[in-house]
């Protein structure tokens, strides 16, 4: 990556509220890229990850609209550790040619900013050294599952399960250069904190 943009990794456990973060950065004129979007669009109806999972898990893990079937492929990787390594080896290289493809992109538009929402920031020690910062979203473990089921309907169970499968609130708070702790906030107080934070990033 070219240092001409300063380069964000914005990251949370799930449910900490890190994509309104990222919509507020946005708001500020710093392209987002979003990286569970892009691996969600490798295994949607025609992606390119389609193929190589079909191929790797079977037919049964490609739904009726041709995209992977989250569900039973989320059921798998929690029961078989070595599943997520497969998966991952699919869907990563993917995800690395696109993230490239629209970092040079925001670069070419000489932006001062790029913020790269990244679910697994901290689980991925590479993204570390293609980073000018890391912003970690906050919130403690009981606000994730209340908010987790709040839209997704999941049971306690199984949102704890994802929260379990990811790294520690401690880890991602050790990683941090900044923390905004969205317990209890409304957007203007976080917009007031994103402020102090922009001015720092060039926004």
């Amino acid at each position: 990556m070219s240092s001409q943009s300063f380069r964000i990794g914005i990251s949370g456990g799930i449910g900490s509220g890190k994509s309104t973060v990222c919509q507020l950065f946005a708001r500020k004129g710093a392209p987002v890229i979003d990286l569970d979007a892009i691996s969600r669009a490798c295994t949607a109806p025609g992606g390119r990850a389609i193929p190589a999972v079909q191929a790797t898990f079977g037919a049964e893990f490609i739904d009726d609209t041709g995209a992977m079937d989250r569900t039973k492929m989320r059921d798998l990787v929690f029961s078989e550790p070595l599943a997520r390594s497969r998966l991952e080896a699919i869907v990563h290289p993917l995800i690395a040619v696109e993230v490239a493809r629209l970092t040079e992109n925001a670069q070419q538009q000489g932006v001062a900013c790029i913020v790269f929402d990244i679910p697994l920031l901290v689980e991925s020690a590479h993204w570390r050294t293609s980073l000018d910062r890391v912003v970690i979203v906050d919130c403690t473990v009981e606000t994730q599952i209340q908010r987790v089921q709040a839209r997704s309907g999941l049971s306690e169970s199984e949102v704890l399960n994802i929260i379990q499968a990811q790294s520690s609130r401690s880890q991602r708070l050790q990683a941090a250069d900044a923390v905004i702790f969205n317990e209890g906030k409304n957007l203007l107080e976080i917009e007031g904190e994103l402020r102090i934070l922009g001015a720092q990033f060039g926004l």
